[in-house]
């Protein structure tokens, strides 16, 4: 691990060319997911993926991983510590970095403090008090610098011995269990000033927040413009000093109903992209799917008949695109070869998340657009090709098509 040197934290984002692998869904807790993983990592690295997010490692009260407890213990649902080092040596040597899903907004106390609550927690490693605990969830601390994760304490970043802890708790997981990236769950919770203090600290090689806001919906459906929603995202990314990318919540929301027949949602007024992969590329992890959205949560799937026009999408974009488990490995050999497909089109034409993007078309069943001038694309039920003296078919499938120069 040694080898990434101090400075390297912020040179993956300069680099602009990450491909994300959301390595689970909402039910891997069940499978030994570990030692299964595992068995998949010579082909994510073949696949071209350079990280894969991996579910809470740590403690946890709840199966999944999102109600941390002992947060220094690596024996999870998932499996044991043996089995993950296991997994992150193998990641090693296969060069796709693995991703921590960072899990500190909030923490089940062990024993009963102030008010009768559990948020104490005497008797493991970080034994707070009440103190580190936000006032708004029962606690002895200040008010949370964010939204509240009801039904559990929220953890007070505010306090600086909480600030200290979770930073050497951060550096471990990077030094010590193998950790090279990081995602901030419900980075809502808790001041972004926070974010940036703590990837000063343990200096990650990549690092991705999940600021989950609602888009802008009025009676008849999703409005058109989400400047306002994408702006918060982008704040949020400005506060962590820019260190951070955050997924595109923006673009996911937007896309998942172009794709039903209104493709004129593709460009906003100003002739761009209308998510945060529009305003600012080189921040904005693009996504169709995750474990909340879709998997058997399916809180806010993307329609399934058509993921690969999304992927089209976003493997042709700008931005940092990432793929949902569950479309590559459980929906069948065809998805996963078409995804690979155009991964390996990205990384032949050097398309990265700061290319440039010019819109064609933009039409209830036509969207095509001409990428670092190098790829040109066209997803919808219209059929549409480029000059073909100029461009040579690259792939194709239902609803999508890609040529490169």
């Amino acid at each position: 691990m040694l080898k990434y040197a101090v400075g390297y934290a912020g040179a993956s984002i300069r680099n602009g060319r990450e491909i994300l692998l959301q390595a689970f869904n909402w039910e891997s807790h069940k499978h030994d997911w570990w030692k299964h993983l595992e068995s998949k990592v010579p082909d994510i690295a073949k696949s071209g993926f350079t990280s894969a997010w991996l579910p809470p490692s740590t403690h946890s009260i709840a199966p999944e991983g999102y109600l941390p407890q002992n947060i220094y213990s690596l024996n999870s649902k998932y499996g044991s510590e043996h089995q993950l080092k296991g997994l992150l040596q193998k990641m090693n040597q296969c060069k796709v970095r693995p991703m921590a899903d960072i899990v500190i907004n909030h923490r089940v106390g062990t024993t009963q403090g102030h008010g009768g609550i559990y948020n104490r927690y005497d008797g493991i490693p970080l034994s707070w008090d009440e103190h580190a605990v936000t006032s708004c969830t029962g606690g002895l601390g200040n008010r949370s610098t964010g939204d509240n994760f009801n039904g559990v304490p929220n953890i007070d970043h505010s306090q600086p011995f909480v600030r200290k802890d979770i930073t050497a708790w951060l550096l471990w997981l990077r030094h010590t269990v193998g950790f090279q990236d990081f995602r901030f769950d419900f980075a809502r919770g808790y001041a972004a000033k926070y974010v940036k203090e703590y990837i000063e600290g343990a200096k990650p090689i990549f690092s991705v927040g999940e600021y989950w806001n609602s888009c802008n919906y009025n009676s008849d459906g999703l409005d058109y413009n989400q400047d306002s929603h994408r702006q918060q995202i982008i704040n949020w990314i400005d506060g962590t000093g820019q260190l951070s990318t955050a997924f595109d919540f923006t673009t996911k929301g937007i896309l998942q109903e172009a794709v039903k027949g209104q493709l004129w949602r593709l460009r906003d007024p100003q002739g761009k992209p209308p998510g945060v992969l529009g305003l600012w590329p080189s921040r904005a992890v693009t996504f169709l799917d995750n474990h909340d959205t879709g998997s058997t949560q399916a809180h806010w799937p993307f329609p399934s008949n058509h993921i690969m026009e999304g992927y089209a999408y976003i493997f042709t974009h700008p931005g940092i695109p990432s793929v949902f488990y569950d479309h590559f490995y459980d929906w069948g050999d065809s998805i996963h070869d078409q995804i690979v497909k155009l991964i390996q089109i990205r990384k032949q034409k050097d398309i990265h998340s700061r290319s440039s993007i010019r819109i064609l078309e933009a039409q209830p069943n036509l969207y095509s657009a001409i990428i670092g001038e190098k790829v040109c694309m066209k997803i919808g039920d219209s059929s549409w090709c480029p000059d073909v003296r100029e461009w040579t078919l690259a792939t194709s499938g239902d609803r999508y098509a890609v040529w490169h120069k």
